[in-house]
């Protein structure tokens, strides 16, 4: 039995590791739907990505009880432990992500419905587009476990950052000019915001996956510093 038990632990592990990615996906295909509201006006999806953001809230509660339980069960160590502590940070992560998409994409449906006169910027637009290009890139790292990636996402979420002040002057421009549709402009600029801290939430997950690798924790390191050599 005592012999069994490393593989059965390391069995349970690799589950475990396999339904948080498929998490991961899944957050990645509900950030998707919003983007596409966003940018193409599929107001349709707004409904589907409520339904994912709520699979989602289940999800994470279901593997972080999983997480703990092995943890409390095999007591693993080194690699193993990283991995798990890697699930419990990165769990939270993924679930903040989707509800942020599903505020993104509310406020877009309620701004062409009480203020379709207000488009969405195009700058916006691509602030959106920037954001879904930085998760999935944080998703494929996270998934192929792939640190010197990770770095790049890290370093890619300053450009994101200075992007996303950009739009928020040009969104308070805008209301300065007409400030009778007040309410629509704040819609804008809380979605601009919510992409903000998707991105935020991206950039935390590629630090986590660097200590995955490393064992190293850079929460703190400057975001723009260059990798390491020979890391």
């Amino acid at each position: 039995m005592a012999a069994s038990s490393p593989r059965h632990a390391l069995r349970e592990q690799d589950a475990l590791w396999a339904e948080f990615l498929a998490m991961g996906s899944s957050v990645v295909g509900t950030l998707e739907k919003t983007v596409l509201a966003v940018c193409e006006g599929r107001l349709d999806l707004v409904a589907e990505v409520k339904e994912e953001e709520e699979e989602s809230d289940r999800r994470e509660v279901l593997i972080e009880q999983e997480c703990l339980r092995i943890l409390a069960l095999y007591e693993p160590v080194a690699s193993d432990l990283r991995r798990m502590a890697t699930i419990l940070k990165v769990n939270r992560d993924l679930e903040r992500i989707a509800d942020l998409a599903l505020r993104v994409a509310r406020r877009v449906r309620k701004l062409n419905r009480k203020f379709s006169a207000i488009a969405v910027p195009e700058d916006l637009k691509t602030l959106a587009r920037n954001v879904l290009a930085q998760v999935t890139a944080t998703y494929e790292a996270l998934a192929a476990r792939d640190a010197d990636r990770a770095r790049a996402i890290i370093t890619g979420d300053k450009p994101i950052d200075q992007f996303y002040r950009q739009v928020r002057r040009r969104l308070r421009d805008e209301l300065a000019r007409d400030p009778e549709r007040l309410d629509g402009w704040l819609l804008l600029l809380n979605s601009a915001r919510n992409l903000e801290r998707i991105a935020d939430h991206a950039s935390g997950v590629a630090e986590t996956i660097v200590f995955l690798e490393e064992g190293s924790i850079i929460r703190h390191a400057p975001k723009s510093a260059p990798p390491a050599s020979g890391s």
